[in-house]
């Protein structure tokens, strides 16, 4: 079997999950999320494989995967954290932080 078509048997692209990025196929766990577990966190493969239970060869071909369209992977995931950063700038308080900020306040 080629392995393009090992890779594609294990990921999965679908439009409304995730937001369409590359995922495991089956499970919500992002490509990305995988890589960062592994290269940012250092845990490995076959702990990431347990944890998710998830095959060994799943995980691999999430970062085959990965490192195959790191860039554009790597962009993508950094567009949509400032997203949320600015999302958190531009949000009122949540009640919880504006009781806190008060308690803070009073002291």
């Amino acid at each position: 079997m080629p392995i393009q078509s090992v890779i594609t048997e294990y990921i999965d692209i679908t439009p409304g999950v995730l937001g369409g990025k590359p995922r495991i196929a089956g499970h919500r766990i992002s490509v990305a999320h995988v890589a960062e577990m592994y290269l940012k966190m250092g845990i490995s493969i076959e702990e990431i494989a347990g944890k998710y239970n998830l095959p060994l060869a799943a995980v691999h071909a999430a970062m085959a995967y990965y490192y195959d369209r790191r860039e554009e992977i790597d962009r993508h995931t950094a567009e949509s954290r400032a997203k949320v950063e600015e999302l958190k700038r531009n949000s009122p308080p949540s009640p919880l932080q504006a009781k806190l900020k008060a308690i803070r306040d009073e002291q």
